[in-house]
C-alpha cells in the first residue's frame, strides 16, 4: 500500500515521470532485484521504474525517444524566449524584473525536461541522475518565482528595488539549492537522510515528494488567490481576471493529462509517444496567458495604478508628477482621463498612487 511520499505508483503508472530517474539510480546500487522488464535492461529502459508503458531509449527497437514531447519542448523554448524579449522591452511595467526571472527559469526547465523525459540517456547513468536532480531544483524554484510574482503584485514592497529583489533572490537561491541537494541525495544516496527508500521498492522520499508534487500545486493556488485580490480588490478590474482563470484551467488540464491521460496515449500508440507532449503544450500555453494577464494589468485601455515611492513635495503640480512617473520611459498618452494623488493604505504612508487612464506604454 502506498504511503505519503512514495513514488512507486507514479513511477509505475505515469510515463515519462522525470523524478523516477533518481530512484532508478538509487535502486541500481541498493536493490537491483526490484527491476523487471522493461526496466531490468538499463541500456534500453524507458523513463520510470518498471513502468506499465514507456518509450524505449533512442535507437532500441526503432525508438525515436519521446519524440512528440521533444518537438513541443523545442517549440516552447522559442515561444518563451520571445516572451522574455517582450517582457524586457516593457521597462516601465510593474514586476518586470520578477516576471522575467520566472520566464527564464521556466525556459531553463524545458531543455532539462527534454533530456530527462526524452529517453536519450541510459537509465541509471550519472549524467541522467544529476540532470534530473537539477531539473527538480529548477521546477521547485520556478514555482517559488511564480508565487513571488504574486506577492510583488500586491506592492507591499516596491518591485525592482533592493527591498524586493534581495528577499526574492534569496528564496529563489534557497529553493534551488535545497531541492537540488535533496534530489541528488535521493539519487546518489550520499547520506542516509533522504535515501535509500525503506523498503526499496516503495521509492519513498517525503521531502522530494513535497517539493516536486505538493509545492507546485500549492504555489499555483496561492498565486491565483493573490492575483484575484490584486485585480479585484486593488485595481477594481474584472477583465484581467479572465486571463488568470484561463491560465489556471490550462494548468489543471496539463496535470490531468500528465497523470491520467498520458498512459492511455502511450498504450494507444504502442509506446511510441505518451501524453507528456500535451502537458508541456498546455503548461507553456498557461505561461503565455500569464504574460497576457500581466500585460493587461500594467498596460491597456483601463485605469491602472503606477506605484511611486515619492513624497508629496517631489512634484509641485500635476505635470511635475507626470514627468516623475514617466522619467526614462517612452510613453504616448492616448487619452489622459484622470490624474490625482491618493494614499494607498496597504503600501504605507510613504507610498502614493498616480492614477492614469488609458495609457499605452511603448
Amino acid at each position: 500500500m502506498s504511503r505519503f511520499g512514495d513514488f512507486e505508483t507514479l513511477c509505475h503508472q505515469v510515463p515519462s515521470y522525470p523524478w523516477c530517474n533518481l530512484f532508478y539510480h538509487q535502486l541500481q546500487f541498493h536493490n537491483s532485484s526490484v527491476f523487471v522488464s522493461p526496466s531490468n535492461n538499463a541500456t534500453s529502459a524507458p523513463v520510470g521504474v518498471n513502468p506499465e508503458c514507456g518509450t524505449l531509449r533512442v535507437g532500441f527497437d526503432n525508438s525515436l525517444g519521446n519524440v512528440a514531447n521533444i518537438v513541443i519542448c523545442g517549440i516552447s523554448i522559442i515561444f518563451v524566449t520571445v516572451l522574455i524579449i517582450w517582457t524586457s522591452r516593457r521597462k516601465a511595467a510593474v514586476g518586470r524584473v520578477e516576471l522575467r526571472l520566472f520566464l527564464i527559469l521556466y525556459l531553463l526547465t524545458l531543455p532539462l525536461q527534454l533530456i530527462t523525459t526524452g529517453s536519450f540517456l541510459e537509465q541509471g547513468s550519472t549524467a541522467l541522475t544529476a540532470i534530473s536532480a537539477v531539473h527538480a531544483g529548477l521546477v521547485a524554484t520556478t514555482f517559488w518565482t511564480l508565487l513571488g510574482n504574486g506577492l510583488i503584485s500586491t506592492q507591499l514592497v516596491e518591485d525592482g528595488t533592493l527591498s524586493s529583489l534581495i528577499p526574492f533572490g534569496f528564496f529563489t537561491l534557497a529553493f534551488f539549492i535545497a531541492t537540488t541537494y535533496i534530489a541528488l541525495d535521493v539519487g546518489f544516496t550520499f547520506t542516509a537522510v533522504f535515501g535509500p527508500s525503506n523498503p526499496p521498492q516503495n521509492l519513498s522520499s517525503i521531502p522530494l515528494f513535497v517539493l516536486t508534487s505538493i509545492w507546485p500545486g500549492a504555489a499555483a493556488i496561492l498565486y491565483f488567490c493573490l492575483m484575484l485580490y490584486v485585480v479585484l480588490g486593488i485595481l477594481n478590474e474584472v477583465r484581467p481576471i479572465w486571463y488568470y482563470i484561463l491560465a489556471a484551467v490550462l494548468f489543471v488540464l496539463s496535470q490531468l493529462d500528465y497523470f491520467l491521460l498520458s498512459k492511455v496515449i502511450c498504450k494507444g500508440t504502442s509506446a511510441k509517444i505518451d501524453g507528456s507532449f500535451v502537458a508541456t503544450f498546455l503548461e507553456t500555453a498557461a505561461v503565455g496567458v500569464l504574460y497576457l494577464a500581466w500585460r493587461s494589468i500594467t498596460e491597456g485601455e483601463h485605469y491602472f495604478a503606477v506605484i511611486l515611492s515619492v513624497a508629496y513635495t517631489s512634484a509641485p503640480d500635476g505635470r511635475g508628477m507626470l514627468r516623475t512617473a514617466l522619467r526614462g520611459v517612452q510613453a504616448r498618452p492616448l487619452d489622459l482621463v484622470a490624474l490625482q494623488w491618493s494614499k494607498v493604505a496597504p503600501f504605507g504612508t510613504n507610498m502614493q498612487a498616480l492614477r492614469l487612464g488609458r495609457w499605452q506604454m511603448l
